[in-house]
């Protein structure tokens, strides 16, 4: 388990970005040949992303969680190419879900997509190892001038 870091931290990140929320619904358990190759591509695409040099994608990291997984972008248009690019494993992954699966209700997907400009955001971490944010962008003790949300955040 990684160390916590026992202090109120927050985090600095430079520049806008974007949180790309996504997840999966497994609506008919017994489908598993259904539902397994979805939830397997998801992970293969995180590895390959995450073998990428963040200047060519624009992908800044990830927070797995058990149902939704929560994706940090340098810009919108990082994300849009990287799920366009017909080289990538995100392309014939969505081909197959949309050929296989589409809309007969054994799987469910979804995502949300959010523009952050900076300073539009605020967080705060305590006895936690770098979480979110915290693992992407500069974590800093959240005292001072920062101690409180209103202060976090710009307004």
């Amino acid at each position: 388990m990684p160390a916590t870091i026992n202090q109120r931290m927050t985090v600095r990140l430079e520049g806008d970005f974007v949180v790309f929320l996504i997840g999966m619904r497994i609506n008919k358990f017994w489908k598993i040949n259904k539902w397994w190759p979805v939830a397997m591509a998801m992970n293969k695409m995180l590895e390959e992303l995450a073998a990428m040099p963040v200047e060519e994608t624009g992908f800044l990291g990830v927070e797995k969680s058990l149902g939704v997984i929560v994706q940090y972008w340098r810009s919108f248009e990082h994300l849009e190419a990287y799920a366009k690019d017909r080289d990538g494993l995100h392309y014939p992954a969505w081909k197959a879900f949309n050929t296989k699966i589409k809309s007969n209700g054994d799987v469910g997907i979804w995502h949300e997509t959010y523009k952050v400009h900076a300073g539009q955001y605020e967080c705060i971490y305590n006895n936690m190892p770098p979480k979110g944010l915290g693992k992407i962008g500069e974590l800093l003790p959240a005292s001072g001038k920062s101690e409180y949300a209103g202060q976090r955040i710009k307004k």
